[in-house]
């Protein structure tokens, strides 16, 4: 009867996705013939309340439903307008006067960018569209940040082939990562839970720098990287994506949609990928890439009634996952568990489903409702040489979600409250680790846009924890626009997480080093829990040069940690975590330039420094494998399309990784790492709007670190270690794909 229960409640979980924005500007013709912005001009979807005013400069921004597509503008002695919108691209538009029958309404728009920095969010988001991640490989959420100079990748390991990411100076732990703005990659799924979500199902990605909102909970610490999958009513009916490189990976996708009826709609996504050929370029009898097969399941359902107010999705998903590692020579049915050939096995099994639901007030536009819920059971066994570890991981997740305004649509609040609870059980070597983590909250954000040039969001949460207690967390986040083109933010927060040590650092598993935990407190694993504040600023001018438009961002944040859990690779017999006894701390500036360079010629440009410190046991000391100075170069080009809609793309990225500072080991005594290059590039041919190609290639300039393996010629042995990896494993790889699609 359980299995019965639990079944029906995977079937039914929904989610509510975060909306797409539409934004534009409305003008009329004064008397001399000039354009001039319309103020108060009403903006609507026919056929539905969702609706807004424009502001002094004629802007206006709409959240997009996929169910109406008529846009509706009127102003009192102007024509009524009514166009139907067929992207998100910002556009303009011209009300002719009823005085004047002679003038014609016309459209203007521009090319979209494949990376948007929003003009009207008060906080720093940055979003990633579907256009940016055609220009790499993509094959996993973990691979589509490549082209984006504000996410750092690196490989986590010199094994499992497992990309991790970095932002302001930070890895994953303490960034809050989204699905639809549920939290998805946390706990259980932290070392390798990038890699579970296919790129070709992901519809964007929004970064937002700094703590982010209130409203997603307490642990975003350094930001906040939220994905939005693709929506079966805007869904392709077919999508057929099929990849191949020289390294071994394979991968197919096929996506289905279907409209059940006016109101239902429901996606079918299958995902696949294998590697069976083992390389080993460096000759140290250890496989470069692992051995690996996925099968990733998700069904979707949305429910749209516009004319009540209501919609719904729902989410299942299965996905499969297992990795073979180590040895050239290792066969796990003969070498497992002994000391003949090191081999490791590492078997995921996960489960998740999500419910979310929320209605307009068909009265009030401005008014609503959330509710979201969601359920996940990830099930990993593993070992490593002759270490083993197992985490079985369940959590639950609600929310409900409350939107109104206070006087006006410039005074906004959002209120409700969150509940989760996440069960752990961890096999580590030969000691058991089990913990139940619990926690109630309520938030309360307040947000004040003047509709010109000022914006704010202020939010303030109350959280009861079963281990870090009742404590408060407040955020700040402020807009300021000078004369249109000069656009300011600033931010200011708190975050708190428990850390989950071993979770967090798997890496450790594949090394001879002993686990050293300084227990001080009665937290979990003996550790206090961790507490930082990050406050920043962004500057972005926007500018036109030769009539081509362009803009400069300069981004600064800063992180400080009151209380963290210090991983301490100082002493390479050992890997020790204690609590932080001094400062911790992140700093980070990026200075950045888009510009386009000629029609459909883009150019990106960035350069990041790192001052990442932490007061070790033996002093204060810059982060290990953690690079000071990136640089970063994006060019890609797009021809016109024919009457077929077939053109050609380009693009090509550049990546310059200053030197990493190495812990001690018996080759690297303190040292720092060289800097090297990468060269990434594809070329992509559409031949219609429902077929293409692509080829490409990652690391072009075939850099491999040297000796990523430590002692790998005696991996039983005191000194054996796969952690210390600052670069490529595998060198130059190179792809070749194809796309197909019934609209």
């Amino acid at each position: 009867m359980k299995y019965t229960y639990l079944f029906l409640f995977l079937f039914l979980s929904i989610p509510i996705t975060a909306q797409n924005i539409f934004e534009g500007q409305v003008h009329f013709l004064d008397d001399n013939n000039n354009k001039q912005p319309l103020e108060g001009a009403n903006v609507y979807w026919e056929k539905s309340t969702i609706g807004t005013l424009t502001d002094s400069e004629g802007k206006f921004n709409l959240p997009i439903t996929e169910n109406f597509k008529v846009l509706v503008i009127s102003y009192l002695g102007f024509y009524t307008i009514k166009r139907h919108i067929h992207n998100d691209d910002f556009q303009l538009f011209l009300l002719t006067s009823k005085i004047n029958d002679q003038l014609e309404e016309v459209i203007v728009s521009k090319r979209k960018k494949a990376i948007q920095k929003s003009y009207f969010e008060t906080q720093n988001i940055v979003t990633v569209n579907s256009a940016e991640l055609l220009k790499a490989a993509c094959c996993n959420l973990s691979e589509s940040f490549e082209t984006n100079p504000s996410i750092d990748v690196n490989f986590s390991d010199a094994l499992t082939g497992t990309k991790q990411i970095k932002m302001l100076g930070l890895s994953s732990p303490y960034l809050l990562i989204t699905e639809e703005n549920i939290p998805m990659v946390r706990g259980a799924s932290q070392a390798y839970g990038l890699s579970f979500t296919p790129g070709t199902w992901v519809e964007s990605i929004q970064i937002t720098k700094g703590t982010g909102s209130v409203i997603n909970g307490f642990e975003s610490m350094a930001g906040q990287i939220n994905t939005e999958l693709l929506k079966p009513f805007n869904q392709p009916r077919l999508f057929f994506n099929a990849y191949s490189s020289v390294n071994g990976r394979n991968e197919l996708n096929i996506q289905f949609s279907d409209s059940i009826s006016k109101k239902w709609s429901t996606g079918i996504f299958v995902h696949g990928n294998q590697r069976s050929q083992q390389n080993d370029k460096n000759n140290d009898n250890f496989s470069d890439n692992p051995l690996s097969k996925q099968i990733n399941l998700l069904n979707r359902w949305q429910y749209i009634d516009s004319e009540k107010g209501w919609v719904g999705f729902a989410n299942i998903r299965y996905m499969d996952d297992h990795k073979q590692l180590g040895g050239t020579s290792f066969d796990p049915s003969i070498h497992k568990n002994s000391q003949l050939f090191w081999g490791s096995e590492i078997d995921t099994k996960r489960l998740d489903s999500s419910l979310k639901i929320g209605y307009v007030f068909p009265e009030l536009p401005y008014q609503s409702l959330g509710f979201q819920m969601s359920y996940s059971q990830h099930n990993q066994e593993s070992y490593f040489g002759l270490n083993a570890y197992d985490i079985h991981h369940q959590s639950f997740y609600a929310s409900f979600l409350f939107n109104s305004i206070i006087g006006n649509t410039k005074s906004k609040f959002k209120a409700g409250i969150n509940f989760m609870n996440d069960a752990y059980d961890e096999m580590v070597v030969s000691k058991r680790y089990k913990r139940i983590d619990y926690s109630l909250g309520g938030y309360f954000e307040y947000s004040y846009d003047n509709l010109d040039n000022f914006s704010l969001v202020a939010g303030i949460r109350v959280d009861n924890h079963n281990s870090l207690g009742t404590f408060l967390t407040p955020r700040f986040h402020a807009r300021y626009v000078l004369a249109e083109k000069n656009i300011f933010r600033g931010s200011v927060g708190s975050g708190r997480k428990i850390a989950n040590i071993f979770a967090e650092n798997q890496p450790l598993f594949a090394t001879s080093r002993l686990i050293n935990i300084d227990s001080q407190s009665k937290g979990v694993f003996g550790l206090n829990p961790e507490k930082s504040w990050n406050y920043g600023f962004s500057y972005r001018r926007i500018f036109d040069l030769f009539s081509r438009p362009g803009d400069v961002t300069i981004d600064y944040y800063e992180t400080h940690f009151q209380n963290q859990v210090v991983v301490d690779w100082e002493n390479y017999r050992e890997i020790a975590f204690y609590n932080l006894n001094g400062k911790s701390y992140s700093k980070s500036l990026q200075v950045s330039l888009d510009y386009t360079l000629l029609d459909n010629l883009d150019l990106r440009l960035a350069y990041k420094n790192y001052d990442v410190k932490t007061q070790y046991n033996d002093g204060l000391k810059q982060r290990p494998l953690l690079a000071k100075n990136r640089f970063f170069g994006n060019l890609s080009y797009e021809t016109f399309p024919n009457d077929n809609n077939a053109l050609w793309r380009f693009d090509t990225t550049y990546h310059q990784v200053g030197k990493q500072r190495l812990p001690n080991t018996v080759i690297y005594n303190n040292e720092f790492s060289d800097s090297y290059s990468l060269w990434n590039a594809q070329i992509t041919r559409v031949f219609s709007n429902r077929f293409e190609i692509y080829i490409g290639g990652e690391n072009l300039g075939n850099y491999k670190q040297p000796h990523p393996i430590v002692d790998a010629d005696n991996p039983f042995g005191p000194n054996f270690d796969s952690s210390l990896v600052y670069g490529p494993i595998f060198g130059r790889n190179l792809y070749a794909g194809l796309r197909y699609t019934i609209l």
